[in-house]
């Protein structure tokens, strides 16, 4: 029969073997940065919303956050320009019609999450813009080399006057 401090010594044992196997299983895996250096920006997931689009060109929905810069900014009006720190991050969904509602569209496959970082002195050519964007559930950095920056930029240049933003952020009441 085993004595009380084996039992302990046991239950120890499996009681950290189990937060071993949890904590590796909760782990979030390794995300290559982009190919400009930017990395994921961590606790993107509980970022707070800032607007909402729709593209009819690519039948995506797009709910575009904020991190705490870009949510006060956004909550005071103060964004043509952006201050720098603001990260607006933008996740991509298919369109899908809803099974019960054929006519309510409703969030699909994940396409990719992209970001855009406002640092006025170290992205200068970009507008004062760092971007960033990493493909599907594996997030694959997108772009081949950290030109792919170009693409974004020309994309963007078309709302320079509203500091390279397409984003209207939603007044709330």
């Amino acid at each position: 029969m085993l004595q009380r401090a084996q039992i302990i010594s046991v239950l120890a044992g499996f009681s950290a073997l189990s937060v071993a196997i949890a904590s590796s299983l909760a782990a979030p895996s390794k995300v290559a940065p982009a190919p400009n250096g930017i990395t994921l920006p961590q606790n993107y997931k509980d970022w707070r919303v800032i607007g909402v689009s729709h593209r009819k060109d690519n039948n995506t929905l797009r709910i575009i956050l904020g991190n705490d810069a870009a949510i006060k900014a956004a909550r005071a009006g103060k964004t043509n320009p952006w201050p720098n720190g603001a990260i607006l991050g933008k996740l991509v969904f298919k369109d899908t019609s809803h099974k019960a509602w054929e006519d309510a569209t409703i969030p699909g496959k994940f396409v990719h999450a992209e970001f855009m970082i406002k640092d006025s002195q170290k992205f200068t050519k970009t507008g004062g813009w760092g971007y960033a964007r990493w493909l599907g559930k594996e997030q694959k950095p997108y772009g081949d080399d950290a030109d792919f920056v170009e693409e974004c930029h020309g994309c963007h240049t078309p709302v320079k006057d509203n500091d390279y933003v397409f984003t209207h952020p939603i007044i709330l009441p």
